[in-house]
């Protein structure tokens, strides 16, 4: 895909990068830019900066950068086409895109989009009465039902399939969607029959799978409770978090999100007023979906089922989470139930409080293997030698305890980010352990520490020249900020010349050849070091001078080493003349000193 390059300018000159970037962080003043702390990543000071003038922002503790497109991309989770589509929705300009890969004249991608939001509307005008009285048992309201859009899958084979190619979507189109397959007579079998159906959107709402519950009395007892969309151009479910393009607002806001497991409890908790609730689909909790939600918030709150397969769920997602820097908590539900039955049954003000009563994870885990360390032993009936007395038991028991801590939550405390809290949780396991706190960091430091899975910084690259400094690259970062300005603060044509003159052709022809990527971070360096200067012309003549002086200096001890080596060869003209080239360098560089 294509698009006209007045479309994207239109959109730049009707947004600027601070009208878009300042409603995901706060801008600060900081000189002549802007700064925040990064939204792609964890930091404490602010590493973000936005430049008004050039359109642009760069972080320097992730080094990402570029303009509102490229942030939008990244910050929503959204391909360009996708962020072009939002912003200039916002801008208010008429989209006009040339051809890419195309069926019927559009963008594969765009028929995609199509056939799935028909899909959609098929299945919302499917949705049976026993179906409906299915979802309102379980707690749904009729405006919950028509704003999530569920529908039904019916019993018939190729339903689905038939109104779609009627609708003139061509069967590779409704195949690549994930909503058939061929069958081995060469025609489609619809994906989802006799399901209950949930769409699964994209960040900006864009349907781009779904969700099937089985139901129906035509519903076979082998097929799975839960079928899911495969992976699709649109879907990557690691990538994915259900309800997200309804609660991004909700988490900045609260500056929160909660995790919950499935559809059900997701809608349920959305009606129950928490607007700020995801849930995974059809995977494990991933780096990915952590990602997608420090975009909005540092702080997750996990409310998965009470069950072990959800206490477990919930430790692999908290991990994920903590080696991204978020902070962890558990809320506590009730065995044997979920979010949804949990509201359907005690109502919002009980969910509410499970929420706000949610434990950090350490203290959590701690709770928990504290209470399975104290049940009866298996060994108990087995034959197997017993405790003889109360205090004997409880040895046993806190014994327990210590291996299960060991096992499961020291993992957890090598993967917290933050120092302080992580001598908090130390503090507060030694306690439950009744050790000191130093065993406890001794054996936590035997425990691998989770990679953090986070974008590299890519550094400037280097330029390989035995001259080239930091100094070079500082005066060569200041020449493309001042050549970026309208009005520069010293004379950058001259700076040019006298830089490109000391650095010799090769180092400054390697200067130049730096990808606009790099160019744009050492733009932003230049401007964090020297936007508040009243000096800039002296300070670029000071560079240009020390610049000078660490090449003579460099080459004055290069000739002195030659000279060396030809006095131990006894070879005396050699000798001389390399003296007689060290006077010189030594003259010019006492020259540069006054």
């Amino acid at each position: 895909m294509t698009t006209n390059a007045n479309t994207v300018q239109q959109v730049k000159d009707r947004l600027s990068i601070v009208d878009v970037v300042s409603g995901y962080v706060k801008l600060d003043r900081a000189g002549g830019a802007l700064r925040a702390r990064c939204p792609f990543h964890a930091e404490k000071s602010p590493s973000f900066f936005v430049s008004p003038e050039r359109g642009t922002y760069h972080c320097f503790g992730c080094n990402v950068g570029g303009d509102i497109f490229s942030f939008v991309q990244a910050i929503e989770g959204v391909d360009f086409k996708g962020a072009l589509k939002m912003l200039a929705d916002r801008a208010g300009v008429p989209l006009d895109f040339a051809r890419g890969r195309e069926i019927g004249g559009k963008d594969i991608k765009d028929r995609l989009f199509e056939v799935m939001e028909a899909a959609t509307i098929y299945y919302v005008s499917k949705l049976t009465d026993e179906a409906l009285a299915y979802l309102k048992n379980r707690g749904l309201e009729d405006t919950t039902i028509r704003s999530f859009r569920l529908g039904y899958a019916g019993a018939q084979w190729s339903e689905l399939s038939d109104h779609l190619k009627a609708k003139k979507f061509t069967e590779a189109e409704i195949v690549e969607a994930g909503l058939a397959k061929k069958n081995d007579r060469g025609s489609l079998t619809d994906k989802f029959r006799n399901r209950i159906m949930f769409p699964i959107n994209d960040t900006t709402g864009r349907v781009v799978a779904f969700s099937g519950r089985i139901f129906g009395s035509d519903a076979s007892p082998e097929a799975p409770k839960y079928l899911n969309s495969p992976e699709t151009p649109l879907f990557h479910k690691s990538r994915i978090l259900y309800g997200f393009d309804r609660a991004k607002i909700a988490m900045r806001k609260v500056d929160c999100a909660v995790l919950v497991e499935g559809q059900m409890d997701l809608i349920m908790s959305h009606q129950a007023g928490w607007n700020n609730t995801v849930a995974v689909s059809g995977t494990a909790f991933t780096a990915d979906h952590a990602r997608i939600i420090k975009r909005m918030t540092d702080n997750l709150v996990l409310a998965l089922d009470a069950d072990q397969a959800g206490i477990k769920a919930a430790g692999r997602a908290a991990r994920e989470a903590l080696a991204l820097g978020l902070n962890v908590k558990v809320a506590r539900i009730a065995e044997g139930k979920d979010p949804a039955d949990l509201i359907k049954a005690q109502g919002a003000d009980v969910w509410r409080a499970t929420i706000r009563e949610a434990k950090d994870i350490i203290t959590f885990l701690l709770d928990v293997l504290h209470e399975h360390a104290s049940q009866p032993s298996s060994a108990q009936g087995s034959g197997m030698a017993q405790p003889s007395s109360a205090q004997g038991s409880g040895r046993a028991q806190q014994d327990k305890f210590r291996r299960l801590v060991e096992q499961v939550v020291l993992p957890f405390l090598a993967d917290v980010q933050s120092p302080i809290a992580r001598e908090q949780y130390t503090r507060e396991i030694a306690a439950r352990l009744g050790v000191s706190e130093t065993s406890v960091v001794s054996a936590a430091a035997k425990i691998p520490v989770a990679p953090h899975d986070r974008a590299a910084a890519e550094p400037v690259p280097a330029v390989h020249h035995k001259q080239d400094t930091d100094r070079a690259l500082q005066a060569f970062a200041l020449l493309l900020w001042q050549e970026s300005l309208p009005t520069p603060a010293i004379d950058s044509a001259t700076f040019r010349r006298e830089l490109a003159e000391i650095l010799g052709s090769d180092t400054f022809a390697m200067l130049e050849a730096l990808d606009e990527k790099a160019k744009e971070a050492m733009r932003f360096d230049a401007e964090h070091k020297h936007g508040k200067s009243l000096g800039l012309a002296a300070e670029a003549a000071m560079l240009v001078r020390l610049i000078l002086q660490e090449r003579l200096a460099a080459e004055i001890k290069r000739v002195s080493i030659l000279q060396d080596r030809a006095a131990e060869m006894g070879d005396t003209a050699e000798e001389e003349r390399l003296a007689a080239q060290i006077r010189v360098l030594t003259t010019q560089l006492a020259k540069s000193h006054i």
